[in-house]
């Protein structure tokens, strides 16, 4: 089949992008002539995947969704694909994968946790974000979580019976326990010790994932446990106002901010902990990734990933509008040594369930069959 992918940017960094990359590669591996629409990119992720890129003039980035998005009705158009899929914001598909999860949710929750006023940005998302889920505009759409595809089918009135739920995957050589040796070279480098209690925080968009909240937790871990460290890793742009916050809370000793990273493997195996108290996250990356290399993971069900955590089993799950006493609370009982490498085999083996492979299978079962329905 002739097969468009269609992402404003094709990139080695990103959770949509990994997708992206995975997918294109996957579908071109099987002999599928796939061909990714963007507006810029890198790399191909496999020789025989082609690009179109649709670079129409538009002055700013919300007049560059929107003109992308009105650019990719143009080429479909015009192009004889037999299957489209969308992952990001367009209204030109026959599949959509929601891998941002619902822009409308986002605002409403940006609004109540951050205090965020309403964007031309925002405003034309939803507009694209309405169009893309009007009735006969898709066939269906892919969720990456239950939470996602709740929210979507109640906001704009999809039928459950046109959402496939398929979890993010993650490399499971890349990420695995036996990175356990690298992970005790960083801590090494970085000062600390077998004696250290290590709690990660790993990725951008430190408000939205709850940086300010780990960090007021962290105080009250830092005082019970003399020996607990915090590791931010990432770059932000309110990265510098972190900082400060973590020095007026008498964390400059116990936090430490590495910046960005190229060897996410290595920090989650220097961790006992992840610690992810998002406010917003249709599935959440990295709770996978430090599953899967053995680690067991804080998070709050505003987290689609949280859904693969068991409570006391592969961590913990909070509300998303829980207190730092709430967190600090889950960090001490996870300061439980014992405690915490009694989990590592349990999640690194619920982290297997959810392979690249399984769920490239997956997406490509519900590409054939919307292929085969349009056919």
């Amino acid at each position: 089949m002739r097969i468009a992918l269609v992402h404003m940017r094709q990139a080695a960094i990103g959770g949509t992008e990994l997708v992206l990359d995975t997918l294109a590669a996957h579908l071109a591996g099987l002999g599928h002539d796939v061909t990714i629409v963007c507006r810029s990119h890198e790399s191909p992720p496999q020789a025989r995947v082609k690009f179109a890129v649709l670079r129409g003039l538009a002055v700013g980035g919300a007049w560059r969704m929107w003109a992308f998005a009105a650019d990719v009705e143009r080429h479909v158009a015009g192009a004889r694909y037999d299957l489209v899929v969308a992952l990001g914001k367009t209204w030109t598909h026959d599949v959509i994968r929601t891998g941002g999860g619902s822009h409308a949710t986002f605002i409403e929750r940006a609004r109540v946790f951050e205090g965020r006023g309403t964007t031309l940005k925002d405003l034309l998302a939803l507009k694209i974000e309405r169009r893309g889920f009007a009735p006969g505009n898709y066939k269906r759409v892919i969720a990456n979580s239950r939470m996602v595809a709740r929210d979507i089918g109640a906001r704009y009135a999809v039928p459950e019976r046109d959402i496939e739920v398929v979890y993010n995957g993650v490399d499971l050589e890349r990420f695995h326990p036996r990175e356990r040796e690298h992970g005790r070279e960083l801590r090494k480098s970085l000062g600390l010790g077998d004696e250290h209690l290590v709690f990660l925080f790993l990725g951008s968009g430190f408000r939205r994932k709850g940086l300010e909240r780990a960090l007021a937790a962290f105080r009250a871990v830092s005082a019970a446990k003399t020996n607990a460290r915090l590791l931010v890793v990432g770059d932000d742009a309110t990265r510098g106002l972190h900082e400060r916050l973590a020095r007026d809370l008498g964390l400059a000793a116990s936090v430490q901010f590495l910046g960005k990273r190229r060897d996410a493997p290595a920090c989650f195996a220097a961790s006992d902990v992840h610690v992810l108290p998002t406010w917003y996250d249709s599935f959440g990356f990295t709770v996978l990734e430090a599953l899967a290399t053995g680690v067991p993971v804080i998070t709050t069900d505003a987290a689609g990933a949280a859904e693969l955590v068991d409570e006391g089993v592969h961590g913990s799950v909070l509300r998303g509008a829980c207190t730092s006493d709430e967190l600090s609370v889950a960090m001490l009982a996870w300061c439980d040594r014992e405690r915490a490498l009694a989990a590592r085999p349990a999640a690194r083996e619920r982290a297997e369930r959810h392979g690249f492979a399984r769920t490239m299978a997956q997406m490509t079962r519900v590409l054939l069959e919307v292929a085969a329905r349009r056919a």
